[in-house]
Protein backbone atom coordinates (compact mmCIF):
# COMPACT_ATOMS: atom_id res chain seq x y z
CA UNK A 1 0.00 0.00 0.00
CA UNK A 2 1.52 3.40 -1.13
CA UNK A 3 1.68 6.53 1.45
CA UNK A 4 -1.23 8.01 -0.59
CA UNK A 5 -3.45 5.26 0.02
CA UNK A 6 -2.41 4.99 3.40
CA UNK A 7 -3.31 8.68 4.09
CA UNK A 8 -6.91 8.13 2.48
CA UNK A 9 -7.05 4.97 5.12
CA UNK A 10 -5.84 7.19 8.14
CA UNK A 11 -8.27 10.36 7.12
CA UNK A 12 -11.51 7.90 6.98
CA UNK A 13 -10.21 5.89 9.85
CA UNK A 14 -9.76 9.17 12.14
CA UNK A 15 -13.16 10.51 11.29
CA UNK A 16 -14.96 6.99 12.04
CA UNK A 17 -13.18 8.02 15.91
CA UNK A 18 -14.39 11.40 15.93
CA UNK A 19 -18.25 10.22 15.09
CA UNK A 20 -17.54 7.70 18.10
CA UNK A 21 -16.51 10.12 20.62
CA UNK A 22 -19.21 12.77 19.52
CA UNK A 23 -21.51 9.93 20.60
CA UNK A 24 -20.27 10.13 24.26
CA UNK A 25 -18.48 13.48 24.26
CA UNK A 26 -20.37 16.78 23.54
CA UNK A 27 -18.61 19.35 21.74
CA UNK A 28 -15.06 19.89 22.57
CA UNK A 29 -14.19 18.82 19.30
CA UNK A 30 -10.67 21.08 18.93
CA UNK A 31 -9.62 19.33 22.16
CA UNK A 32 -10.36 16.02 20.51
CA UNK A 33 -8.52 16.92 17.32
CA UNK A 34 -5.66 18.21 19.15
CA UNK A 35 -5.12 15.11 21.19
CA UNK A 36 -5.74 12.84 17.91
CA UNK A 37 -3.01 15.20 16.40
CA UNK A 38 -0.22 14.70 19.78
CA UNK A 39 -0.91 10.61 19.34
CA UNK A 40 -0.21 10.04 15.95
CA UNK A 41 2.94 12.97 16.41
CA UNK A 42 3.99 10.63 18.88
CA UNK A 43 3.84 13.39 22.02
CA UNK A 44 2.05 13.34 25.33
CA UNK A 45 -0.50 16.44 26.53
CA UNK A 46 -1.32 18.51 29.50
CA UNK A 47 -4.63 19.23 29.70
CA UNK A 48 -5.79 21.87 31.94
CA UNK A 49 -9.39 22.68 33.34
CA UNK A 50 -11.54 22.93 35.94
CA UNK A 51 -13.22 19.96 37.57
CA UNK A 52 -16.29 18.20 36.10
CA UNK A 53 -15.55 18.52 32.43
CA UNK A 54 -15.28 14.98 31.31
CA UNK A 55 -11.28 14.82 31.01
CA UNK A 56 -11.40 11.37 32.50
CA UNK A 57 -14.50 10.30 30.49
CA UNK A 58 -12.89 12.24 26.96
CA UNK A 59 -9.73 10.32 27.51
CA UNK A 60 -11.17 7.02 28.21
CA UNK A 61 -13.38 7.06 25.23
CA UNK A 62 -10.62 7.97 22.98
CA UNK A 63 -8.50 4.77 24.71
CA UNK A 64 -11.84 2.58 23.81
CA UNK A 65 -12.62 3.87 20.72
CA UNK A 66 -9.03 2.93 19.54
CA UNK A 67 -8.68 -0.29 21.01
CA UNK A 68 -6.00 1.01 23.66
CA UNK A 69 -5.30 -0.40 27.57
CA UNK A 70 -6.23 2.41 29.54
CA UNK A 71 -5.11 3.20 33.28
CA UNK A 72 -5.68 6.24 35.54
CA UNK A 73 -3.59 7.02 38.21
CA UNK A 74 -4.82 9.68 41.12
CA UNK A 75 -1.83 11.69 41.97
CA UNK A 76 -1.77 12.33 45.85
CA UNK A 77 0.90 13.59 48.09
CA UNK A 78 1.97 10.17 49.11
CA UNK A 79 2.15 8.60 46.05
CA UNK A 80 5.55 7.06 45.38
CA UNK A 81 7.34 5.99 42.50
CA UNK A 82 6.61 2.70 42.53
CA UNK A 83 3.23 3.52 42.65
CA UNK A 84 3.66 4.42 39.17
CA UNK A 85 6.34 2.19 37.69
CA UNK A 86 6.05 -0.91 39.57
CA UNK A 87 7.82 -2.65 42.39
CA UNK A 88 9.74 -5.79 43.15
CA UNK A 89 8.08 -8.10 45.52
CA UNK A 90 9.68 -11.27 46.79
CA UNK A 91 7.96 -14.79 45.60
CA UNK A 92 8.18 -18.25 47.44
CA UNK A 93 9.00 -21.32 44.82
CA UNK A 94 6.98 -23.77 46.27
CA UNK A 95 9.25 -26.51 44.36
CA UNK A 96 12.53 -25.35 45.55
CA UNK A 97 11.55 -23.15 48.71
CA UNK A 98 13.79 -20.51 47.24
CA UNK A 99 12.69 -16.93 47.51
CA UNK A 100 12.95 -14.97 44.23
CA UNK A 101 12.37 -11.06 43.67
CA UNK A 102 9.55 -10.86 40.86
CA UNK A 103 8.53 -6.80 38.95
CA UNK A 104 4.91 -6.31 39.61
CA UNK A 105 4.55 -4.00 36.87
CA UNK A 106 2.51 -0.55 37.31
CA UNK A 107 -0.48 1.79 36.23
CA UNK A 108 2.21 3.17 33.41
CA UNK A 109 2.48 -0.22 31.70
CA UNK A 110 -0.58 1.00 29.24
CA UNK A 111 -1.33 2.52 25.66
CA UNK A 112 -2.47 5.20 27.42
CA UNK A 113 -2.05 6.58 30.56
CA UNK A 114 -3.84 9.07 32.42
CA UNK A 115 -2.24 11.20 35.15
CA UNK A 116 -4.74 12.97 37.33
CA UNK A 117 -3.56 15.83 38.79
CA UNK A 118 0.16 15.29 37.93
CA UNK A 119 1.06 18.58 40.09
CA UNK A 120 -0.26 17.07 43.60
CA UNK A 121 3.03 14.65 43.82
CA UNK A 122 6.37 15.46 44.58
CA UNK A 123 8.85 16.02 42.14
CA UNK A 124 10.38 12.72 42.47
CA UNK A 125 7.13 10.96 41.69
CA UNK A 126 6.59 13.59 38.60
CA UNK A 127 10.08 12.33 37.63
CA UNK A 128 9.39 8.65 37.46
CA UNK A 129 6.60 9.47 35.19
CA UNK A 130 8.40 11.67 32.76
CA UNK A 131 10.98 9.01 32.66
CA UNK A 132 9.35 6.85 31.26
CA UNK A 133 7.28 9.53 28.91
CA UNK A 134 11.04 10.31 27.67
CA UNK A 135 12.19 6.47 27.40
CA UNK A 136 9.22 4.59 26.57
CA UNK A 137 11.12 2.05 29.12
CA UNK A 138 10.75 1.23 33.03
CA UNK A 139 14.56 0.53 34.87
CA UNK A 140 14.11 -1.58 38.07
CA UNK A 141 17.07 -3.27 39.88
CA UNK A 142 19.18 -3.34 37.10
CA UNK A 143 16.23 -4.81 34.56
CA UNK A 144 14.85 -2.23 31.21
CA UNK A 145 11.48 -3.27 30.80
CA UNK A 146 9.87 -1.52 27.75
CA UNK A 147 6.40 -0.12 27.57
CA UNK A 148 3.80 -1.04 25.36
CA UNK A 149 3.51 0.81 22.08
CA UNK A 150 1.79 3.22 21.26
CA UNK A 151 2.53 5.12 24.65
CA UNK A 152 0.62 7.99 25.43
CA UNK A 153 0.53 10.11 28.51
CA UNK A 154 -1.96 12.77 29.47
CA UNK A 155 -1.66 14.41 32.45
CA UNK A 156 -4.45 17.04 34.21
CA UNK A 157 -4.03 20.08 36.21
CA UNK A 158 -6.48 21.56 38.32
CA UNK A 159 -6.23 25.22 37.69
CA UNK A 160 -8.14 26.74 40.82
CA UNK A 161 -6.81 25.07 43.91
CA UNK A 162 -2.84 25.51 44.07
CA UNK A 163 -2.13 25.16 47.99
CA UNK A 164 -0.25 22.15 48.31
CA UNK A 165 0.83 21.41 44.94
CA UNK A 166 3.94 20.66 43.25
CA UNK A 167 3.98 22.83 39.85
CA UNK A 168 5.98 21.18 37.19
CA UNK A 169 9.55 22.61 36.48
CA UNK A 170 9.81 24.54 32.56
CA UNK A 171 12.23 21.51 31.88
CA UNK A 172 9.88 18.87 32.50
CA UNK A 173 6.99 21.17 31.06
CA UNK A 174 8.68 20.79 27.91
CA UNK A 175 8.54 17.45 27.30
CA UNK A 176 4.81 17.46 27.02
CA UNK A 177 4.15 18.34 22.94
CA UNK A 178 0.79 20.05 23.60
CA UNK A 179 -0.45 22.36 26.80
CA UNK A 180 -4.65 22.30 26.06
CA UNK A 181 -7.05 24.17 28.01
CA UNK A 182 -10.29 23.08 28.62
CA UNK A 183 -13.36 25.37 29.01
CA UNK A 184 -16.81 25.25 29.90
CA UNK A 185 -19.48 23.77 27.49
CA UNK A 186 -22.35 26.21 25.44
CA UNK A 187 -25.60 26.51 26.59
CA UNK A 188 -26.45 24.17 23.54
CA UNK A 189 -24.04 21.84 24.82
CA UNK A 190 -24.51 21.62 28.43
CA UNK A 191 -28.01 21.05 27.84
CA UNK A 192 -27.02 17.80 25.87
CA UNK A 193 -24.54 16.81 28.32
CA UNK A 194 -27.13 17.13 31.05
CA UNK A 195 -30.26 15.00 28.87
CA UNK A 196 -27.62 12.19 27.44
CA UNK A 197 -25.74 11.32 30.86
CA UNK A 198 -29.05 11.62 32.84
CA UNK A 199 -30.91 8.58 30.99
CA UNK A 200 -30.72 4.97 32.24
CA UNK A 201 -28.67 3.64 30.14
CA UNK A 202 -25.08 5.27 28.46
CA UNK A 203 -23.66 4.98 25.16
CA UNK A 204 -20.84 2.70 23.68
CA UNK A 205 -18.78 3.04 21.46
CA UNK A 206 -17.14 0.66 18.47
CA UNK A 207 -13.64 -0.19 18.46
CA UNK A 208 -12.07 1.57 15.19
CA UNK A 209 -8.50 1.61 15.31
CA UNK A 210 -5.74 -0.83 16.80
CA UNK A 211 -2.33 -0.71 17.98
CA UNK A 212 -0.59 -1.90 15.08
CA UNK A 213 -2.48 0.49 12.74
CA UNK A 214 -1.72 3.11 14.93
CA UNK A 215 1.99 2.30 15.17
CA UNK A 216 1.90 2.67 11.13
CA UNK A 217 0.03 5.73 10.53
CA UNK A 218 2.81 7.21 13.57
CA UNK A 219 5.48 5.87 11.18
CA UNK A 220 3.67 7.20 8.25
CA UNK A 221 3.65 11.00 9.79
CA UNK A 222 7.11 11.22 10.01
CA UNK A 223 7.54 10.53 6.37
CA UNK A 224 4.97 13.19 5.32
CA UNK A 225 6.47 15.33 3.13
CA UNK A 226 7.05 19.08 4.24
CA UNK A 227 7.74 22.19 2.27
CA UNK A 228 10.97 24.16 2.98
CA UNK A 229 9.29 27.29 3.37
CA UNK A 230 6.19 25.53 6.36
CA UNK A 231 9.82 24.41 8.67
CA UNK A 232 11.24 28.17 8.15
CA UNK A 233 7.95 29.10 9.42
CA UNK A 234 7.78 27.37 12.33
CA UNK A 235 11.54 27.73 13.58
CA UNK A 236 11.41 31.75 12.57
CA UNK A 237 7.96 31.77 15.12
CA UNK A 238 9.79 30.30 17.86
CA UNK A 239 12.57 32.12 17.70
CA UNK A 240 10.46 35.19 17.99
CA UNK A 241 9.61 34.17 21.22
CA UNK A 242 12.57 35.06 22.83
CA UNK A 243 13.44 38.29 24.34
CA UNK A 244 17.34 38.32 22.55
CA UNK A 245 16.31 37.65 18.99
CA UNK A 246 12.97 38.90 18.42
CA UNK A 247 11.30 42.12 17.16
CA UNK A 248 7.54 41.48 18.57
CA UNK A 249 7.49 44.92 21.14
CA UNK A 250 5.29 42.16 23.34
CA UNK A 251 7.81 39.59 23.82
CA UNK A 252 10.42 42.51 24.31
CA UNK A 253 8.61 43.66 27.18
CA UNK A 254 6.84 40.36 28.86
CA UNK A 255 8.57 37.65 28.30
CA UNK A 256 11.52 36.48 30.38
CA UNK A 257 12.47 33.07 28.43
CA UNK A 258 11.15 32.13 25.21
CA UNK A 259 10.49 28.38 23.77
CA UNK A 260 13.49 25.91 22.97
CA UNK A 261 14.39 24.45 19.71
CA UNK A 262 11.82 21.30 21.26
CA UNK A 263 9.17 23.82 20.29
CA UNK A 264 10.14 24.30 16.51
CA UNK A 265 10.09 19.81 16.41
CA UNK A 266 6.79 20.16 17.95
CA UNK A 267 5.17 22.44 15.55
CA UNK A 268 6.67 20.84 12.56
CA UNK A 269 5.37 17.36 13.75
CA UNK A 270 2.03 18.55 14.65
CA UNK A 271 1.18 20.11 11.26
CA UNK A 272 2.20 17.23 9.37
CA UNK A 273 0.29 15.06 11.79
CA UNK A 274 -2.55 17.81 11.58
CA UNK A 275 -2.20 17.06 7.68
CA UNK A 276 -1.66 13.28 7.68
CA UNK A 277 -5.34 12.70 9.75
CA UNK A 278 -7.21 15.01 7.49
CA UNK A 279 -5.75 13.21 4.44
CA UNK A 280 -3.71 15.52 3.15
CA UNK A 281 -0.47 14.63 1.59
CA UNK A 282 1.70 17.59 2.76
CA UNK A 283 0.99 20.24 5.91
CA UNK A 284 0.41 23.96 4.87
CA UNK A 285 1.58 26.93 7.66
CA UNK A 286 -2.45 26.80 8.52
CA UNK A 287 -1.34 23.71 10.12
CA UNK A 288 1.56 25.29 12.21
CA UNK A 289 -0.64 28.07 12.83
CA UNK A 290 -3.43 25.76 14.16
CA UNK A 291 -1.02 23.65 16.87
CA UNK A 292 0.97 27.24 17.67
CA UNK A 293 -0.96 27.91 20.88
CA UNK A 294 -0.94 24.57 22.46
CA UNK A 295 2.83 24.08 21.74
CA UNK A 296 3.89 27.37 22.66
CA UNK A 297 1.74 28.20 25.28
CA UNK A 298 3.75 26.63 28.53
CA UNK A 299 7.50 27.00 26.74
CA UNK A 300 7.02 30.98 27.31
CA UNK A 301 7.91 32.14 30.58
CA UNK A 302 6.42 36.19 31.20
CA UNK A 303 7.93 37.97 33.55
CA UNK A 304 6.80 40.59 36.69
CA UNK A 305 5.73 43.43 33.77
CA UNK A 306 3.03 40.67 32.16
CA UNK A 307 1.68 39.77 35.45
CA UNK A 308 1.49 43.51 36.67
CA UNK A 309 -0.46 44.16 33.39
CA UNK A 310 -2.71 40.94 33.51
CA UNK A 311 -1.14 39.84 30.01
CA UNK A 312 -1.24 36.29 29.00
CA UNK A 313 0.49 34.02 27.25
CA UNK A 314 -1.88 32.91 24.65
CA UNK A 315 -2.32 36.81 23.85
CA UNK A 316 1.71 36.93 23.38
CA UNK A 317 1.35 34.24 21.09
CA UNK A 318 -1.55 35.51 19.18
CA UNK A 319 0.36 38.51 18.89
CA UNK A 320 2.96 36.84 17.39
CA UNK A 321 1.46 34.93 14.94
CA UNK A 322 -0.38 37.94 13.99
CA UNK A 323 2.78 40.22 13.11
CA UNK A 324 4.34 37.10 11.18
CA UNK A 325 1.36 37.13 8.90
CA UNK A 326 2.12 41.30 7.90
Amino acid sequence: MTDTEQLKQLSAGIQTVREEISKVIIGQTDIVEQLLVSLFARGHCLLVGVPGLAKTLLIRTLANSLDLSFSRVQFTPDLMPGDITGTEVIEDNRTTGQKSFRFVKGPVFANIVLADEINRTPPKTQAALLEAMQEHNVTAAGTTYKLPEPFFVLATQNPIEQEGTYPLPEAQLDRFMFNLLLDYPSFTEELQIVRSTTLESLTQVSTVMGADQILASQNLVRRVPIAENVVEYAVKLVQATRPSTSDNAMVRDFVAYGAGPRASQYLVLGAKARAAITGRPTPEIADVIAVTLPVLRHRIVTNFNAEAEGVSVDTIISSLVAGMAR
